[in-house]
């Protein structure tokens, strides 16, 4: 293999001059925490940064499925069976990460081809209901792996997800070479089996995010705005075979116009309200998933500016960081971000209104398209931390420098964000393709989008 694919520290050894020291393998899997010193500038960073962390997808992926393992636990301690399952929502992060990496030539193309191809090769035969995975799967086998008591079917917002990464795939290799068509079309089959109308619960106006054969829809959670589910609408629209009527999206996510607000943490103005936490913002989190494809520098509707909307969600987080109105250790201008990961006490959706003293480096990092200056002040912040919040696939999920805490594991929701946000940042890779499907154009003016 061309050493050019292979050298995570290293790579800058032949391309500049940035690497002062180490680097890791993309095929290894050595523990060492050693990393570059210094870069000459910050695109340096900025391309080792990325790369380090796609590697989650790549490196760290489950072996049989090649998706993204639900966590990664350096330290060894996982959940009673739980080390050989895969995460869709995450795997479709991962799956946009991969894309960069291939893009950016830290992936061979024609490697990255075939794993994408079994990657959707195993897709197709993995447990779907109506045309929709769960949230979690069981790599060696494709098996549904409950992710709660009734949580035992289709999961329709990690789906979403998951189809997102997939279309951004489909359109960069729609017009390649015989192997790359074939992965484009099979996506496509993938996506037009997505039965969106089924999720309508039998035709009301609104979507549901969970069904499952066993439990029917006793889960019962309508999606309605504002949280992290805004693709399951567009991609619902966009949908050649299952679309549902706008009135779904009107009435039901928007809530007839009541999802609009008035609320304005430090001065910037939700514009859309923030389910449960109104008045002063939510997990960062909202302003990623639905956004690693969809582009929201030109959206706009009759609610809202969407670029506003993230804009002000990142620039509220970061304007309450600093403020740091309960004391806690090393929040300032270079140690920010507030969203849900791992805690001091297990799992925390972490927000202004739910402030534990953790910080989550992805939701500064992947916030880097709407915040580049206080993003990088932060990533910088981060590594000068030391390898006490670092590891093999970049930093670790969350750290308290008031507890000081942190634990040597990642989880795929918010490592693999990092890579695609970033790249969006610096290029609008995903977003450029992603906005590039017909299907999702047709979709947005459907919903009487702007774009």
């Amino acid at each position: 293999m061309n050493l050019k694919y292979v050298c995570l520290g290293c790579l800058f050894m032949l391309t500049t001059t940035a690497c002062k020291s180490g680097g890791r393998s993309v095929g290894s899997h050595e523990s060492t925490t050693s990393r570059p010193t210094a870069f000459d500038n910050d695109d340096a960073l900025l391309d080792y940064i990325e790369q380090v962390h796609l590697n989650y997808m790549w490196d760290g992926a489950e072996p049989i499925s090649g998706l993204a393992r639900e966590r990664i636990h350096i330290d060894g301690v996982y959940p009673e069976n739980d080390r050989d399952v895969v995460t869709t929502g995450g795997s479709g992060f991962g799956i946009a990460g991969l894309l960069v990496g291939i893009d950016r030539g830290f992936i061979d193309r024609r490697q990255g081809v075939n794993r994408l191809t079994r990657i959707v090769d195993w897709l197709a035969r993995a447990d779907r209901f109506h045309g929709v995975w769960p949230h979690w799967l069981h790599g060696p086998t494709g098996k549904v792996k409950p992710f709660g008591p009734k949580d035992d079917g289709g999961d329709l917002v990690e789906s979403c997800f998951l189809m997102q990464g997939l279309l951004c795939v489909r359109q960069y290799f729609k017009d390649g070479n015989a192997a790359e068509k074939a992965l484009a079309e099979k996506i496509d089959e993938l996506w037009r089996a997505m039965e969106f109308d089924w999720y309508t619960r039998g035709g009301r106006e609104v979507l549901y995010w969970h069904w499952s054969p066993n439990y029917g829809w006793e889960m019962d959670f309508p999606l309605e705005g504002y949280n992290e589910c805004l693709i399951a609408y567009i991609l619902a629209a966009a949908s050649p075979t299952h679309s549902i009527p706008a009135d779904c999206y009107h009435k039901g996510w928007a809530r007839s116009g009541a999802i609009r607000t008035t609320a304005a943490p430090y001065g910037y103005n939700l514009e859309l309200k923030h389910n449960g936490a109104e008045a002063t913002g939510g997990p960062l989190f909202w302003a990623h998933y639905s956004w690693i494809g969809l582009d929201p520098r030109r959206l706009s509707d009759r609610y809202a500016n969407y670029w506003d909307v993230v804009l002000h969600h990142a620039l509220s987080d970061y304007a309450y960081c600093v403020a740091n109105p309960k004391r806690f250790k090393g929040y300032g201008k270079d140690c920010w971000g507030l969203t849900a990961s791992y805690s001091v006490d297990g799992y925390s959706a972490h927000a202004p209104a739910n402030d534990l003293g953790v910080i989550t480096p992805t939701a500064a990092l992947s916030s880097f398209p709407y915040t580049p200056t206080e993003s990088m002040a932060a990533l910088k912040g981060f590594y000068k931390k030391g390898t006490w919040i670092w590891g093999k696939y970049g930093f670790y999920d969350a750290f308290s420098e008031t507890a000081g805490w942190t634990v040597k594991r990642y989880l795929a929701i918010d490592q693999c964000t990092i890579a695609p946000m970033i790249e969006n940042h610096r290029t609008g890779l995903l977003w450029r393709l992603f906005m590039s499907c017909p299907e999702v154009r047709r979709g947005l003016d459907k919903l009487g989008i702007n774009h």
